[in-house]
């Protein structure tokens, strides 16, 4: 008998460098809407009929989402986990749609940002990275909500440059947080040890019920960089034109993808 698979252990991030990497990331999408034209915002995006006003005001509504969960009364026990939150915002969807238009028809998206990014000084100067948040998804650690809020910024940021036809910088640890983090779910969707998945230079993880590779070259690898990774991980990019652009190589009978992503719902 095979023996039991060991749980990988649960990945660590430094509360200080995502809290800084948030702030980046939030200033990087700023500077990157200033200015912009009537038509800009009314550009269209990948996201559904989502305009670029619309998509913005959602990037608003992740930010600020820090400041309002941080204003409620705190949960008294933990329920989600960092690993657990991509899966868990399927649900949601339809509800975030309508929170957004709701918010982009209320004012500005540049102003909404610039009270976000105001709102969220303020709340990360006054607390903790064990304060307990009543998420949308269920009870999240502040530090944890964080690090979503790098997978937030750098996925919306990579939907708005493409809106945009623009290039707008990443913070390296915001991208590193995001690529680990869906690497993670991914492997949490998919246990096993048949497939290593490589993202350098932020991470490996092994995926897949098969034979597990222990020592040597692993005969099903698949590997690509952190944002061809994270626009398959959320959906932006099938596995299909990923391999047809040679965005991503993939060796061995089982190095197909195809059937487990994107792993963001």
């Amino acid at each position: 008998m095979p023996p039991a698979q060991r749980k990988p252990r649960a990945r660590t991030y430094d509360p200080a460098k995502v809290r800084a990497a948030v702030t980046a990331q939030l200033q990087y999408v700023r500077e990157a809407v200033a200015g912009l034209s009537a038509e800009q915002w009314a550009l269209p995006t990948r996201l559904g009929d989502w305009s670029v006003r619309d998509l913005v005001a959602h990037i608003a509504m992740c930010v600020g989402a820090v400041s309002h969960y941080a204003e409620q009364p705190a949960p008294s026990v933990r329920e989600v986990a960092l690993v657990d939150w991509p899966a868990a915002t399927a649900a949601h969807a339809g509800t975030v749609d309508e929170n957004t238009r709701a918010l982009a028809a209320q004012g500005e998206p540049q102003e909404l940002l610039t009270r976000a990014a105001d709102r969220l000084a303020v709340t990360l100067a006054s607390t903790p990275d064990d304060r307990l948040l009543a998420g949308r998804v269920g009870a999240i650690r502040l530090d944890d909500f964080l690090v979503t809020r790098c997978i937030e910024l750098t996925v919306h940021g990579d939907d708005l440059a493409a809106a945009l036809g623009a290039e707008i910088p990443y913070d390296r640890q915001a991208l590193a947080a995001a690529t680990r983090v869906l690497a993670d779910a991914l492997a949490a969707k998919a246990p096993g040890g048949s497939v290593e998945v490589r993202i350098p230079p932020f991470a490996v993880v092994q995926c897949a019920e098969g034979p597990r590779h222990t020592r040597g070259t692993p005969p099903n690898v698949v590997e690509t960089d952190p944002l061809t990774w994270i626009r398959l991980a959320t959906g932006r990019m099938s596995w299909a034109d990923a391999l047809g652009a040679a965005a991503v190589s993939a060796s061995g009978e089982r190095a197909d993808l195809s059937a487990l992503l994107p792993v963001l719902g």
